[in-house]
């Protein structure tokens, strides 16, 4: 029955996608900028314009070009960038791995950090340390990413030259230079998803902890650890699983400002260098990878409910 139901669910993402390739086609082609005057450079002769245009299929009507896009992506070809030439698939995968490792960090850190404050706040209810960590929570959202790392880079490498401000090293060329400098992108990156999470769990844990389960569980005897580790805290983490699979598209978002401002070579630089050069093929793949990502993102969500709560059947949800 799980695979029945991840299989429909499979099924289910690919009019989504099809909505989201469309409204990106279509937005792209409705704003200001003519990628044909980007890629001729110096060139301004009309016949050699409509030569460049017609060899990008360009003159014509915008339907006929998303059609002959969407046939090409269905055989696995995203087709080439209009400023490089290069194949928009092998485009992403280059950008693929620096993206990845500084999605992954910042989700690894969001979340455990989180969960440990917000475990922390919440069994110190009314406390200071729970009234600091509100009031930190609050502060971290209400500034912007950007703002955030601009600070960070003020700090920690032009006042206390602690680290980098930015650039890539891979991991396999010098490990430790590529940690030093993924240390700031990733804070900034985790850090406003990291004070929503955070704010879930204490309210979360609050709620469980007042149950009537959790008030017999202190009856027979057992600690507070022991109460919080088996019964309180898988109950509290199932909102932290739901935001979870929510904010992988807004760490994707949030890279798109965190790669350009620390000079990280991953997709969202590549997303804003070629918004910048009107690239729509690899502006267009870019949109379509991002939104089946999250759509992953969300089946695995669904099956983690399964395991984490067995009162979820896939059953009744399939029914």
């Amino acid at each position: 029955m799980v695979l029945q139901y991840i299989a429909a669910r499979l099924i289910m993402m690919a009019p989504v996608a099809l909505l989201v390739s469309l409204c990106g086609f279509v937005m792209l082609h409705i704003a200001p900028g003519d990628p044909v005057l980007i890629y001729a450079g110096e060139e301004r002769d009309p016949v050699s314009l409509a030569q460049i245009r017609h060899s990008l299929g360009l003159d014509e009507p915008v339907p006929v070009q998303y059609v002959a896009w969407l046939g090409r992506v269905i055989h696995g070809d995203l087709g080439p960038s209009i400023r490089t030439r290069q194949p928009v698939s092998e485009a992403i995968l280059e950008r693929l791995p620096a993206s990845l490792q500084l999605g992954c960090a910042a989700f690894l850190v969001s979340l455990t950090v989180s969960a440990l404050v917000g475990t922390i706040a919440a069994l110190r209810h009314n406390s200071m340390t729970d009234l600091l960590t509100t009031t930190f929570a609050i502060g971290i959202v209400c500034l912007p990413n950007f703002l955030l790392g601009l600070l960070l880079i003020l700090a920690f490498s032009l006042a206390w030259r602690i680290l980098p401000s930015g650039g890539y090293v891979p991991f396999v060329q010098d490990p430790i230079e590529n940690l030093r400098r993924l240390i700031l992108p990733t804070i900034t990156l985790a850090a406003a998803s990291m004070a929503v999470n955070m704010r879930h769990v204490r309210s979360s844990l609050l709620d469980t902890v007042s149950q009537d389960y959790i008030r017999t569980a202190y009856a027979k005897g057992l600690t507070l650890r022991a109460v919080v580790r088996s019964h309180a805290a898988k109950n509290a983490l199932i909102p932290l699983i739901t935001l979870a699979g929510l904010q992988v598209g807004a760490i994707m978002q949030g890279a798109i400002v965190t790669e350009s401002l620390y000079s990280w070579p991953g997709i969202g630089r590549l997303l804003v260098e070629s918004i910048s050069g009107r690239d729509y093929p690899v502006i267009q793949g870019i949109l379509l990878f991002s939104a089946c990502s999250f759509l992953v993102s969300s089946v695995i969500v669904d099956i983690l409910y399964a395991w984490i709560d067995p009162r979820i059947s896939y059953e009744r949800r399939m029914t």
